[in-house]
């Protein structure tokens, strides 16, 4: 069987990983399509090797842009490829507009599209991995959930329960694979860092980054940091801080904030498992968060990660001065005490098998997938 994967942003790398180990440890034929969401190379290079993934066998360098222009260009350079290579499925992953290209990609050619980490919502109209969650989801055929809610999700919008599997948090089982080479890490040590005399955080989404006034008033909440904060920062991010003069608006102390650039992932997995505590706008950090049993202080109002609420180890503070400062003061004391979190159902490192399981349960994937010629 041949499968293509659609990549583009480094959570995706993560999440292919073990998709690409299974699939070649059965003997079935795996192209991987990188979009060049992210097209930082020598980091995007950094995560493949670091996760044993080959090169990407496409690389189409689509760049930045608008949503709309980024999401127009890798559209039209996936219905070449996919039409090009003619695999039985398109796998897709996560949230962000290579989701969405590579779901509409494969539809428009009538190819069956399976989505890994279908169902999560956070039912905010205003994200932009909301509107391409929802419409990949009613466009593929067939749907991984990572947790029991999703599945619900899912039923609830109407989804063929046929199409719907409970397959795990591919994000877990990443993680949990990689823990020992994690620990390998020489990353505190550059840093000169202890273990547990920090706080790590990540800060990237566009609600946050590009409203200054909000971007002002989340560093005036984290200012009250009870340890020093350690911010791999992603370069839009960090030109957002200088552009509007964040730092110095929010009188926010340069001792408390070590900015630094962003890491390949086990050097991050490797800060995550020795920080005090996390503060992220990340969906795959705050599930990182639990699997390590990480406190977390979500700087969003809202989450589709609900298990991670439901656990007591996250808390969504939002943009507020006040609901920050108290989230983190809350947030040290969950440290101090090592509270325990229960981890969902099947977050371990037999999703990509359950995944593989399904896909080769559909004998001929084609045609018991065939999309209605009135579509």
């Amino acid at each position: 069987m041949k499968i293509l994967s659609v990549v583009g942003a480094r959570p995706q790398f993560v999440k292919v990983a073990p998709i690409d180990e299974e699939l070649k440890k059965r003997g079935h034929e795996h192209i991987i399509v990188h979009t060049g969401q992210h097209y930082d190379y020598e980091l995007s290079k950094a995560f493949f090797e670091q996760l044993s993934i080959p090169e990407p066998d496409y690389n189409l360098e689509v760049g930045s842009g608008t949503h709309a222009h980024q999401t127009g260009m890798m559209l039209t350079s996936l219905g070449d490829t996919i039409a090009e290579e003619k695999p039985d499925l398109v796998l897709i992953y996560g949230d962000t507009n290579s989701t969405l290209a590579g779901a509409l990609a494969a539809v428009k050619l009538l190819i069956p599209s399976g989505h890994i980490e279908a169902g999560y919502r956070s039912f905010d109209m205003t994200m932009p991995e909301e509107i391409n969650r929802i419409v990949a989801d009613k466009i593929c055929q067939l749907h991984f959930a990572p947790t029991e809610t999703a599945v619900k999700n899912l039923k609830n919008e109407g989804i063929n329960t046929d199409g719907i599997f409970l397959s795990g948090d591919i994000m877990a089982e990443t993680l949990l694979k990689n823990l020992d080479k994690a620990k390998n890490s020489d990353v505190l040590e550059k840093l000169n860092l202890k273990p547990e005399s920090y706080i790590v955080m990540t800060l990237h989404r566009q609600e946050n980054t590009d409203d200054p006034r909000r971007l002002k008033r989340i560093f005036t909440g984290l200012a009250s940091t009870p340890l020093p904060i350690i911010f791999p920062c992603h370069p839009r991010t960090e030109k957002r801080l200088s552009d509007f003069k964040t730092l110095e608006k929010a009188h926010y102390d340069p001792e408390k904030l070590i900015i630094i650039k962003p890491l390949p992932y086990l050097d991050f997995i490797k800060l995550e498992m020795e920080s005090f505590f996390v503060i992220t706008d990340s969906g795959g950090v705050q599930e990182e968060s639990l699997v390590l049993g990480k406190p977390c202080v979500t700087l969003r109002y809202n989450t589709e990660r609900v298990e991670t609420i439901e656990a007591g180890i996250n808390e969504l503070a939002g943009a507020d001065p006040q609901l920050i400062s108290e989230a983190l003061n809350r947030a040290y004391k969950k440290a101090e005490k090592k509270i325990e979190s229960k981890i969902p159902l099947h977050w371990d490192t037999q999703v990509s098998k359950r995944i593989v399981d399904t896909i080769e349960n559909k004998t001929d994937i084609s045609e018991s997938l065939k999309i209605p010629d009135s579509f």
